[in-house]
């Protein structure tokens, strides 16, 4: 696969880089810290974390003919967001949260560019993906195993669904398996296609 701009990841995440190499595509990434990720109350959930990603591009400067990508993923439960845990403690309580239930993953993701013919501005297109989970009810036990094994603290929601807890725990998903991970990659590839990319 060939892409006609240069791709940078702004992503520390191990299963965003996975991710994307699997399109095949080469890429570098590009990591800022301290971007603030806050976002205002009262947005709809598929617009929370289309919001953050544009924040984390907003931080970006990128040079002519790149492609930024930047991703957001967070797990919505019954009107509430559950970011990443605190701490163990924390961790434990959002899985207690979400056994049983079922819930949403919504991973929002911009694409920003510049390039010659577009000097000086950028140009952003940000879309949102949602999956929907549903965990069969989870033991004490099960629940501790899981976090003192994977100690899921940079997850949100406190779980990964490629792990353990995903394997014993997930009883259903509707939507796309890779974005409960953290990155949409069909529909990313698709949004790539549409604007010329690839």
């Amino acid at each position: 696969m060939h892409s006609a701009m240069k791709i940078v990841l702004a992503s520390n995440s191990p299963r965003r880089k996975e991710l994307l190499s699997g399109l095949g595509l080469e890429y570098e990434v590009r990591t800022l810290s301290g971007i603030d990720e806050s976002y205002p109350e009262g947005l709809p959930m598929e617009e929370i974390p289309q919001y953050i990603s544009r924040k984390k591009a907003a931080a970006y400067t990128l040079g002519n003919d790149e492609l930024l990508i930047t991703a957001d993923t967070i797990v919505w439960l019954d009107g509430e967001v559950l970011g990443k845990p605190a701490n163990e403690a924390d961790a434990r309580q959002m899985l207690h949260k979400l056994s049983g239930k079922t819930h949403q993953v919504v991973t929002g993701v911009t694409l920003t560019y510049r390039s010659e013919d577009l000097h000086p501005s950028y140009k952003h297109h940000s879309f949102s993906s949602v999956s929907q989970v549903t965990f069969a009810q989870l033991t004490d036990a099960e629940i501790d195993y899981y976090v003192t094994h994977f100690h899921p603290l940079d997850k949100a929601g406190a779980y990964g669904i490629q792990e353990w807890i995903g394997y014993i725990g997930v009883a259903c998903i509707q939507g796309s398996y890779f974005n409960v991970m953290g990155l949409p990659v069909q529909r990313l590839y698709t949004e790539m296609k549409k604007l010329h990319f690839i």
